[in-house]
This record gives structure tokens, C-alpha cells and sequence, in this order.
């Protein structure tokens, strides 16, 4: 079961990502409506997070004034994100000195836990502006610098090259799935080390990864249907067929 979405976040099977032109401070936004909390399964980092989705979710329509965004996924730490950043920290060998690609950062945790473990840089890719804005704020407060990038990088035409990728949480809706797995094979087949946290969403492939490591997650019902979730990072090695010259 993936996050909890209503019915209208969805159209022509791609979420809906607005650009907020109605809230022109997002920094003073997030603020406000937002706490700092030490994360549950990675209490060595603090993020912005809400009480509650849904009436954050409704405030943000209402400051925007419009009907059918998505969630604040920038607003909460998925089990997913928790168990990466939890692994990327027990073992900060897998990104020392790497340039790292946070995919569909959110809050910006694992691009944090990277940095974090000694990575050389991190870039947080969200294609929502508040993940971005969410992002560095979180990166901030925690005494690190992580540069925040909105293009789609899943694009075929986004060519940028990192030494590791990060995704968590990401294969919860199919189009988005096949897209993301896309685009992790193609670096994992030019040698980078791609890791993935997962906490059983409905369009994981797992027949084509290998399960590394499990955790227990402290998870917010509101979002899930548990309070703890089963989460496991895999990583994706390349097949011969998808191996291309690095």
C-alpha cells in the first residue's frame, strides 16, 4: 500500500505539481506551519514536519486558491526516506566523497544523511517548488548545504551524472515507478550506486533488486496504516544487457 493520495491527485496518471504562484515566501510558509522534530528512526537529524496532513494539505489549497494538489510529502518523514537515511548513516561508505542524487527528495532526509556520511555533494531533486524550498531549510537547520534542483530529472533529455542516486519512497504510482526504475538503471548500468528505500509499495520491482538491509519504521497512521512500517532498502545493480560504457 502506497501513501494515502485522494482520488484527484492523480490526472492522466501523473500527480499534479503546481508552481505556487500565490505564495511567493515558502520559506515563511513552511515555517509557520511546521515544527521542528527530531526523526524517529534517524534522531541525529531534525526536520520541519506537520502535526497532520490533512489540514495542512487544505491550507495550502486555501493559500493557493486551488482545488486537487497533492499532498505536502515535503512535510512528513516516509518510511521509506527514514530507513535509506538510517542505512546511508550505518554506512557512510556508500556515498564518502560521491557526487549524490536525492530523487524525489521531499523534506530533503536522505540528501541530509548524505551529506551527513561525507558525501562530496548532494543534489535534492523535487519537481514540487515547496519540496525544494523544504529542502534547503531542513539542510540549514542541520548544518549542512545541499543544492535543490525542481526539473524533472527523470526527463530523457536530463543527462546529468551522479555517482550515487537515492530514492525513497518513490514507486507508489505506476507511471512515476516505471519512469524512476528507468532512470536508476540507466546510472546504475553507468556504475553508480543506487540504493532505494521501499516500504512495500505497490510498484516496487522487486525481481530486479537485491534487499540489502531491513528497519522497523516509526510511521504517523494519518499517513499509513500502521504505526510501524517493514521497510527495506534494496539496491539495483545493472544487468548485462543495460550495461552501457561509464
Amino acid at each position: 500500500m502506497g501513501p494515502r493520495l485522494r482520488g484527484d491527485d492523480i490526472e492522466d496518471g501523473s500527480p499534479r505539481m503546481p508552481e505556487h504562484p500565490a505564495i511567493s515566501d515558502k520559506t515563511a510558509f513552511i515555517r509557520a506551519n511546521t515544527r521542528p522534530r527530531a526523526v524517529p528512526l534517524v534522531p541525529e537529524i531534525v526536520l520541519l514536519v506537520a502535526d497532520e496532513a490533512v489540514p495542512l494539505w487544505h491550507k495550502t489549497e486555501e493559500e493557493l486558491g486551488e482545488a486537487g494538489l497533492p499532498p505536502p510529502f515535503w512535510a512528513f518523514a516516509w518510511a521509506g526516506g527514514q530507513a535509506l537515511a538510517r542505512h546511508i548513516l550505518d554506512h557512510p561508505e556508500l556515498v564518502r566523497g560521491k557526487r549524490v542524487l536525492d530523487l524525489a527528495s521531499g523534506s530533503g532526509l536522505v540528501a541530509i544523511a548524505a551529506m551527513k556520511a561525507g558525501a562530496a555533494a548532494v543534489t535534492a531533486a523535487d519537481i514540487d517548488a515547496f519540496a525544494c524550498a523544504a529542502a534547503l531549510l531542513n539542510a540549514a537547520d542541520n548544518d549542512v548545504t545541499v543544492t535543490a534542483c525542481q526539473d524533472d530529472v527523470l526527463a530523457g533529455s536530463f543527462d546529468t551524472r551522479w555517482d550515487a542516486v537515492l530514492a525513497g519512497d518513490i514507486f507508489y504510482e505506476r507511471d512515476t515507478a516505471q519512469r524512476a526504475f528507468d532512470f536508476l538503471s540507466r546510472h546504475a548500468a553507468r556504475g553508480a550506486t543506487v540504493l532505494i528505500g521501499d516500504p512495500g509499495r505497490s510498484y516496487l520491482p522487486r525481481d530486479r533488486m537485491r534487499r540489502i538491509a531491513d528497519y522497523s519504521v516509526p510511521v504517523t497512521r494519518d499517513l499509513e496504516d500502521a504505526e510501524i512500517k517493514r521497510t527495506a532498502v534494496w539496491d539495483l545493480r545493472p544487468s548485462k544487457e543495460d550495461s552501457t560504457p561509464a
